[in-house]
């Protein structure tokens, strides 16, 4: 093996998915269910009060979010208890989770494995190469993905930003699964979609790193990673990972 321990981006790496949140139609059927349990909304107005609750939580925060990312810094499940608690209802934990898995799985429009990632995943721990998640993603939704795509047992451990309150690029986020699985950085290699999150985060502790422009992939310039793959292609990731022969810096 090349590298001892192998630590994944999720979406845009091994997860291609697109998500919606203004759409109209999640807004109408977000409304009836938060009618349905007592909080009275109109779809617009659900819909301003949501973005403006994250925005609250969220606060001052100058790196881009994508939609499919959900907000990763915060915790998704205090947006939806307030908004029923804007109404009057007292939420508890069982009907806010349930509204929150409600809300993504309406405002999904597909998520599917990109080809060779499960097995990419599962050839890695056969060779004994230590696998770990790392996703600028929320719990709630993440958990929940993992499980629908079959992933959920493969990973060694599943670290998302959500839990930590912070994200990549900051190096706080890396470090937290480096010290707490105590994997020397030298051994260790970081594979994502994106330069700034996933490359220059990674770099900034240490790791190596792999680069794949996918679909979700930023724009802009490719990034100063080890291995960049300008196409998705998860055999290539592969062979650079195990030391196959087919990837070059």
């Amino acid at each position: 093996m090349r590298y001892r321990h192998c630590i994944f981006d999720l979406y845009g790496t091994l997860v291609d998915i697109h998500t919606d949140e203004r759409s109209p139609r999640l807004w109408v059927r977000m409304a009836e269910l938060y009618r349905r349990n007592g909080a009275v909304y109109q779809p617009g107005e659900l819909r301003d009060s949501y973005f403006r609750t994250v925005r609250e939580l969220e606060g001052a925060d100058p790196l881009r979010q994508d939609a499919h990312e959900a907000h990763p810094e915060i915790q998704i499940e205090q947006v939806f208890r307030r908004l029923y608690g804007e109404k009057g209802v007292e939420a508890g934990d069982g009907l806010v989770r349930r509204t929150g898995l409600a809300f993504r799985e309406r405002s999904t429009e597909y998520l599917r494995l990109y080809e060779g990632a499960a097995e990419l995943l599962r050839g890695l721990r056969i060779r004994g190469c230590g696998v770990w998640l790392l996703s600028n993603a929320q719990s709630l939704f993440t958990r929940w993905e993992l499980e629908r795509l079959g992933l959920d047992g493969l990973f060694d451990g599943v670290y998302l930003s959500s839990d930590y309150r912070c994200k990549k690029p900051d190096p706080r986020f890396f470090q937290a699964l480096l010290q707490e699985r105590g994997i020397d950085p030298g051994q260790a290699v970081m594979i994502g979609n994106d330069g700034e999150c996933d490359i220059r985060g990674a770099r900034s502790v240490g790791l190596s790193t792999v680069y794949i422009r996918s679909g979700l992939s930023p724009a802009g310039p490719l990034p100063d990673a080890d291995y960049v793959l300008e196409g998705m292609d998860l055999k290539r990731v592969g062979a650079i990972l195990t030391g196959g022969g087919e990837g070059s810096p």
